[in-house]
């Protein structure tokens, strides 16, 4: 081979490693990119993950979500929020307002004691029933039993009147009502079957997904400021014509039928 072509085959061959070495540089450069892509793109999901994991963890639940939630009325109500709830015929020309925070022991004494009188007062046109709930126990006892029962009240009352009087009646009898402490109206399964000892009620499905998926909970909160705004301090308190209904001390409310009947027809007259 002559000089010339052993020089010419060397400079080829040089030429072609500076080729290969280009494309591998290339290939090297197009892989370092796909890698920092894919990092930045992890990077970012990472960082996308963890804010949505932080919105997530700050966003309220239970009854702080309820205060934002739709305000879903109740049938049978009145008033801009649905918080006006009156029972009985038109033709009464009293009305007696009740104000009942759920968990109360001392109401669920006067519903089992006086509660029948009262329906058939309301039966009989002799008066109007104002219903007020108030779910001040919740603050002060730990739990959330008041705020559900009411809910599930807002529930029965979407059915009908009659069916609204006797689920409350059933929640507030012996068999039925817990010790206050007792946190057991916070469970829907229990306030679903207090509802089924109730006609209207039983097997009810609308009722019951109403229960469930707190369709009344904006509505119960909302009722419950009325407690509050009426400058009520403990339940139950019967009013009359702004006149609070008591018993012989002049500063609890009447306890049993007879009290009760007399003081109802003082207010009456008054």
């Amino acid at each position: 081979m002559s000089k010339r072509n052993s020089q010419a085959a060397k400079t080829a061959a040089r030429e072609r490693l500076r080729q290969e070495r280009e494309r591998q540089a290339k290939r090297d450069k197009a892989k370092r990119q796909v890698i920092v892509a894919a990092s930045v793109v992890a990077v970012l999901a990472a960082a996308g993950g963890i804010g949505y994991a932080v919105v997530q963890a700050n966003k309220p639940t239970g009854w702080d979500a309820a205060k934002s939630q739709p305000l879903v009325k109740p049938a049978n109500t009145s008033g801009s929020d649905g918080t006006t709830v009156v029972i009985g015929k038109s033709t009464a020309k009293k009305t007696l307002t009740v104000y009942e925070d759920p968990r109360c022991p001392i109401c669920a004494q006067f519903e089992e004691t006086v509660g029948s009188t009262v329906k058939k007062d309301i039966d009989d046109g002799k008066i109007k029933l104002h219903y007020v709930g108030a779910t001040f126990l919740d603050k002060n006892l730990p739990g959330v039993g008041s705020k559900n029962a009411l809910s599930a009240l807002g529930a029965a009352l979407n059915v009908s009147p009659e069916a609204f009087l006797e689920y409350r009646s059933a929640m507030y009898s012996t068999k039925w009502h817990p010790n206050e402490e007792d946190d057991k109206f916070k469970d829907d399964s229990y306030l679903i079957q207090i509802a089924d000892t109730v006609p209207a009620l039983k097997g009810n499905a609308a009722f019951q997904k109403a229960v469930k998926d707190g369709t009344y909970d904006r509505w119960a909160l909302e009722e419950s400021k009325i407690f509050d705004r009426d400058g009520i301090s403990g339940t139950p308190t019967l009013k009359m014509d702004g006149k609070t209904l008591t018993g012989p001390d002049g500063k609890n409310p009447p306890m049993n039928v007879a009290d009760f009947n007399k003081a109802l027809d003082a207010a009456m007259k008054g």
